[in-house]
């Protein structure tokens, strides 16, 4: 199977986008895969949240300017088969030093280039920061696929237009022409509100078969799980939130083997409201 990196990104923060790539990750791992998590954030979230204390040096930072490789930093989590490259609060500095660079889009693909040739990986995931700076851009030129974490709210929908927007601009410039829209995942499901219900219905009737049949409920163990740097089926696998990352990383891998959505996704024009596939039972005030 040839390595597929998959960048996870959202301009929006607080959309559980690193909680998504680390439980993808982590569930990926403990169903046999071979994974690597790459945490370009400055803010070290996946990396802290995945048990890995940040350290000075230990980021992209150098391969990313053409200095050293990025295979001397990968290193081994407590999880079987997930390994990570770090991040440090050093990387938000990045940036201003890639600008200056030749060729400063592709950074970050030639900086990964020595991990992807090894073909060692199943899935290689980038943790992008939220936003859509150079950071985020050059993890959008390099892989393959993007999955956008969406937060069950009303303004999340501009956001994910933009995202969109972005992948038809990466095709046209030629900056990126196989990357593609993996899947939207909708996460912090609050079903005690209309609201949240009315948000999936409309990326649903927008977007179809490109969102995922899992979604995310809002759950106070997932909030709790990063503080202990484990993922959320680690530190309390019997919750809502731990079974909706299980069931979300077996669609994913059926979504990979087969090329297509799961036999339960909505169709283009689907007009009922999904009904998630996880309980609600556990939630967190709003």
């Amino acid at each position: 199977m040839k390595t597929r990196m998959i960048a996870v990104a959202n301009q929006k923060g607080g959309v559980g986008k690193t909680t998504t790539v680390i439980n993808l990750s982590v569930c990926l791992a403990e169903l046999g895969h071979k994974v690597l998590l790459i945490d370009i954030d400055p803010q070290c979230n996946a990396t802290s949240g995945i048990g890995i204390t940040p350290a000075s040096g230990m980021s992209l930072y150098q391969p990313l300017l053409g200095n050293g490789t990025a295979l001397s930093l990968i290193q081994e989590t407590s999880t079987p088969g997930l390994n990570i490259i770090a991040s440090e609060l050093d990387l938000a500095g990045s940036e201003v030093d890639i600008a200056r660079s030749e060729g400063y889009l592709h950074c970050f693909r030639n900086a990964v280039t020595p991990v992807i040739g090894e073909n060692k990986y199943d899935f290689i995931f980038v943790d992008c920061p939220p936003s859509l700076g150079i950071l985020t851009m050059n993890a959008l030129a390099a892989a393959d696929s993007l999955i956008v974490p969406m937060q069950c709210e009303y303004y999340a929908l501009e956001g994910l237009s933009v995202i969109v927007r972005l992948i038809e601009k990466l095709h046209q410039s030629g900056a990126n022409p196989r990357i593609e829209l993996e899947g939207i995942l909708m996460t912090m499901f609050d079903g005690r509100t209309n609201l949240a219900a009315d948000v999936v219905k409309e990326v649903w009737r927008h977007f179809g078969n490109k969102v995922y049949d899992t979604i995310i409920p809002r759950n106070v163990r997932i909030s709790e799980a990063p503080s202990y740097g484990q993922a959320i089926i680690q530190y309390d696998p019997s919750s809502s939130g731990a079974k909706a990352y299980k069931h979300f990383a077996k669609e994913f891998i059926k979504r990979s083997h087969t090329g297509a959505p799961g036999p339960e996704t909505a169709p283009k024009e689907q007009t009922d409201t999904p009904q998630p596939n996880t309980a609600h039972t556990e939630t967190q005030n709003v």
